[in-house]
């Protein structure tokens, strides 16, 4: 079965967006490599970075649940949709709400800013794109449980949810990029 050239052009717009924004990542992941350990003041990714295991598990699970909010709503089940939406919404906000709190650990016990030194710049700077990009995802999630909970979005849009899925992937995608080179490689 063909899709429609709507689709056709909503997916190529879509990897057309994720490779560029991959382009971005990229020099952000190789500027963080390129200048940990160059740091002549502390502190230390080893002295205040914890790796944030349950929001990582908070943030990979939301790939399996906005699977399953297309999967559903291509199967007719407008409702069950907006569930899985709004759960994918719930875990992608308990992940950017750990990145907050990480953050206020970080700045006000640690002392760490992005004008400490070029650990804070470069982590400030990745991880702060990142949840950016967590910022966005979870607009998009939250407009689409909207309209499905106000009977705007039928099994025929199925489609175009299919579409914003794979900007969550990748949002999910590139923090796997960024906890393996922040808190495993960069400690």
């Amino acid at each position: 079965m063909s899709r429609p050239l709507t689709d056709l052009r909503g997916r190529v717009g879509m990897y057309c967006i994720i490779g560029a924004e991959s382009a971005i990542f990229t020099i952000f992941v190789v500027a963080y490599l390129f200048y940990l350990g160059k740091s002549v003041s502390g502190p230390t990714p080893a002295h205040v970075l914890h790796a944030p295991i349950v929001l990582t598990i908070c943030l990979l699970s939301s790939s399996l649940t906005v699977h399953a909010g297309v999967k559903a709503l291509a199967k007719g089940n407008v409702a069950g949709f907006a569930r899985w939406w709004l759960l994918t919404l719930a875990l992608g906000a308990v992940f950017l709400a750990g990145t907050a709190v990480e953050w206020h650990r970080l700045i006000y016990v640690d002392g760490l800013t992005i004008h400490t030194n070029l650990f804070g710049t470069t982590y400030f700077s990745l991880v702060g794109l990142h949840a950016l990009h967590v910022t966005a995802g979870l607009a998009g999630l939250a407009l689409g449980s909207t309209l499905a909970l106000s009977g705007y979005v039928r099994p025929i849009h199925a489609s175009r949810g299919d579409v914003f899925s794979l900007y969550w992937h990748f949002v999910d995608v590139v923090w796997v990029v960024v906890f393996l080179v922040v808190y495993v490689a960069g400690r």
